[in-house]
């Protein structure tokens, strides 16, 4: 997922070592990054998910998930977050990252594996 780093992302996203637990977010609408975003452009109704952390790269910053669809949509956006959010779809929290995504679509049931990489630049 080619992505930028929001202002906010830019703030805490200093060190994976000490970072709290992160979240990843589907959504369906396709409006570019930019900034200035602090929610996906349509978030899914799909809950947040914890993401598992790593570093491959001195000057990359990785998180996986996996999300399970609860019915047919096509997702077209991810987001990585400081939270879990709440409700139906969840809000919540900060939008530290996000990208368009190439189209997955599901119906219920289908997992959807998510691969968020953010190189210092």
């Amino acid at each position: 997922m080619p992505g930028v780093y929001t202002q906010k992302g830019e703030e805490v996203v200093t060190d994976l070592e000490t970072a709290p637990t992160w979240y990843i977010g589907l959504g369906t609408g396709s409006t570019a990054p930019d900034k200035a975003d602090t929610d996906l452009a349509t978030p899914a109704s799909e809950a947040r998910v914890a993401a598992t952390a790593s570093q491959p790269s001195a000057d990359v910053a990785q998180w996986v998930a996996s999300i399970v669809a609860n019915g047919a949509k096509t997702f077209k956006e991810a987001g990585l977050f400081d939270a879990a959010g709440f409700g139906s779809p969840p809000s919540g929290g900060n939008l530290i990252a996000r990208g368009i995504i190439t189209d997955a679509v599901v119906v219920s049931g289908d997992q959807v594996n998510v691969t968020v990489q953010l190189e210092q630049t």
